[in-house]
């Protein structure tokens, strides 16, 4: 019996023991444990999320490019303004260079290293400084004093030739507008509703460092309707017994009511919101466009005042292309620059901002009222469109309006009558161009 319990005895003890055992193990593991994560960060890479020891990898510089080609060493990575250089950047291990290609999206703030390397690397990450598109735009142009010594060119003559840039004033500062048959102003941006790419050409760099741009259709070499909005033509406004009927917005018997859209607004807008309405915030929505619809004071003109009326009204545009030959690019009234809501400029009576081409804008490019058709310089299409500017409205009759005619005849018509649509817009002065080089064969490409 006094064996029996003895034996008992020794079974709890060792028990107990091994117990005892379990629990300092455990507690020895889970401390190294947390001592292991303590030093642990996550790096976030393209193709996945990995742990690693910080003395595994080391980010120990980042650069920032000050002038030229000087670089300063700063605290953190810039997350706006810059743009990563792969091509200096570079990884070390024991001092000595690696082989590994390096990316960075500035946008996720994420790094690739490939291949990932090995314990002791070190990596020093460049940034450039970020070149508008206007500035390449420009750069690309020549030198801009010598495109503002080369003046105002003679305007009562049609662009048939490659003229390059001028510049000119506009509402934001100095702008730069191409003229005659250039062909390095080709852009590529957005897609349509069957993901082809959208093709456009470069009007002029506004003041303000935007970018104005008139549709051009899904490929470099498109005339015809594949330049117009849905390859059909639309009425400016179907109403046109009275001089509002002019307007790209009006309202009945005013002449600077935002009332109304006219037609050629809603055919803009109804193709924005399938076409563009993704790239919006890649658009200006404050830099305007104008639709003068300032009447003359001309002594010829009636007073201005909206509804039928029985006497010619000329508006500012008729006086200054058709007798002046002498384009502007400023806004004379404001109720006639066409800004998005909540711009702070403008009219604010745009839903999106989009708009078309201005009579003084055609003018500008090359165009002559009245005067010869002219297929040589880039606003020729072999289509006919609407501008946004009002010509006059004819005594008792119909209100008429600028456009392009098919053969780059720089007309007017009566509002009523069909003619393509080809929108426009602006893009922000801070994108930036991805590739290419502005021709036909290779189109600015916006970043997005």
């Amino acid at each position: 019996m006094n064996f029996e319990v003895l034996k008992r005895s020794h079974v709890k003890r060792n028990i107990l023991i091994g117990v005892i055992i379990v629990l300092i193990l455990s507690a020895i593991i889970l401390t190294f444990t947390r001592a292991k994560y303590k030093i642990t960060k996550s790096l976030p890479l393209v193709n996945g999320t990995i742990n690693y020891e910080l003395s595994d990898f080391n980010l120990i510089g980042a650069y920032i490019q000050t002038e030229g080609d000087n670089y300063t060493q700063v605290d953190e990575i810039p997350t706006s303004g810059y743009e990563f250089n792969s091509e200096k950047s570079y990884c070390t291990v024991n001092d000595e260079n690696i082989n590994v290609t390096l990316s960075y999206d500035m946008e996720t703030q994420n790094l690739t290293i490939t291949p990932l390397t090995t314990k002791g690397t070190k990596c020093y990450l460049y940034f450039d400084v970020q070149v508008s598109a206007g500035d390449i735009i420009l750069a690309n142009e020549g030198d801009v004093e010598a495109i503002i010594s080369k003046g105002t060119p003679d305007f009562s003559q049609i662009a048939t030739t490659d003229e390059g840039m001028y510049a000119a004033e506009d509402d934001y500062g100095t702008s730069y507008y191409y003229r005659g048959a250039v062909n390095d102003n080709w852009v590529q941006f957005g897609t349509d509703s069957s993901g082809q790419p959208l093709y456009w050409r470069i009007i002029r760099i506004n003041g303000d460092g935007t970018i104005r741009l008139i549709y051009n259709g899904t490929t470099t070499n498109q005339t015809g309707t594949g330049t117009i909005i849905n390859n059909t033509t639309y009425s400016f406004n179907s109403s046109y017994a009275g001089n509002e009927f002019g307007g790209y917005m009006y309202t009945r018997e005013q002449v600077h009511g935002l009332e109304i859209s006219s037609d050629a607004k809603t055919q803009v807008d109804n193709w924005y919101s399938i076409h563009l309405v993704d790239e919006t915030e890649l658009l200006d929505g404050s830099t305007g466009f104008c639709g003068d619809r300032e009447p003359s004071t001309s002594s010829s003109s009636s007073n201005g005042l909206g509804g039928t009326g029985s006497i010619t009204t000329y508006y500012g545009g008729y006086i200054r292309l058709t007798t002046n030959k002498s384009p502007i690019l400023t806004c004379t009234n404001e109720s006639d620059l066409y800004t998005t809501s909540g711009s702070g400029q403008g009219n604010g009576a745009l839903q999106y901002p989009i708009g078309l081409i201005t009579a003084d804008e055609v003018s500008m490019a090359g165009g002559v009222i009245h005067s010869f058709s002219n297929q040589s310089y880039y606003l020729c299409t072999d289509q006919a469109y609407w501008t946004m500017t009002p010509y006059y409205y004819y005594r008792s009759s119909r209100a008429h309006v600028f456009s392009v005619n098919y053969d780059g005849y720089f007309t007017d018509d009566y509002v009523n009558s069909h003619a393509g649509i080809r929108p426009v817009i602006n893009l922000r002065a801070d994108v930036t161009i991805s590739s290419g080089d502005g021709s036909a064969s290779n189109p600015y490409v916006i970043a997005t």
